[in-house]
């Protein structure tokens, strides 16, 4: 009886997790907005994973020059693991910053064989440049809830990028922002084939369609369940 007794009430506190280092222990709701340790980064000594070698065997092989990074933690729950800093893929790219090595082997093969194509085929033109507004930045999820705003965009992971805008050897230059709805047929057209193609090789893609937010720039990430919008 005694021993039923101690059961029953001990109960809610195994449901909650607060005996065993459920979640409900181990993860306080964040109170306030995510920002990264103001006494920087700690490196982090864990052993690279075979996923990790494995990617930088392939961007190797497809003669990407690459910078494998530390891995850190930033604090805030921001922390960046298996990253490189992409150095040469053939194009030059603005704004690009520590990127999980995934992510970077993703991006440079919707570059070689998405947009280079899409620009030549599209709007007979060489596409010379691509502008981002970065990867890594120890930040909450933007543009949605509340709540949302408490959790870490795959930016503070180093796992996303933003695309803004591709620029040809003849000097147009073609934005998310300025083309996507008031460019030409073939600018927005350009913009559409490689908006999806994006969604074949990262988990999720938002533009402008998604929300307001994403107006002015494509998300690209590898975090999550697949979504493309």
């Amino acid at each position: 009886m005694y021993v039923r007794i101690l059961l029953v009430s001990l109960l809610p506190m195994l449901l909650a997790g607060c005996l065993f280092g459920g979640d409900g222990a181990r993860v306080a709701p964040r109170q306030g907005p995510i920002r990264p340790d103001p006494r920087g980064p700690v490196t982090l000594d864990v052993p690279t994973s075979r996923e990790t070698q494995q990617c930088f065997a392939d961007l190797s092989r497809e003669r990407v020059r690459f910078s494998p990074l530390p891995d850190r933690d930033y604090g805030g729950g921001c922390q960046v693991i298996g990253a490189v800093q992409l150095i040469d893929i053939g194009i030059p790219v603005s704004g690009l910053k520590a990127m999980r090595c995934p992510l970077a082997r993703n991006f440079v093969a919707w570059m070689r064989h998405a947009a280079v194509p899409a620009a030549r085929e599209i709007l007979d033109g060489e596409l010379v440049r691509v502008e981002t507004y970065g990867t890594y930045a120890c930040r909450g999820i933007v543009g949605g809830s509340a709540a949302s705003s408490l959790k870490v965009s795959e930016h503070g992971l180093g796992n996303a990028v933003d695309v803004a805008a591709f620029v040809l050897r003849d000097g147009r230059k073609i934005s998310v922002l300025g083309d996507w709805s008031g460019g030409s047929a073939e600018e927005r057209e350009f913009l559409r084939v490689v908006h999806r193609s994006a969604c074949r090789r990262f988990k999720t893609v938002l533009g402008p369609e998604y929300n307001s937010a994403h107006a002015n720039h494509f998300h690209f990430d590898m975090g999550g369940k697949p979504y493309c919008r």
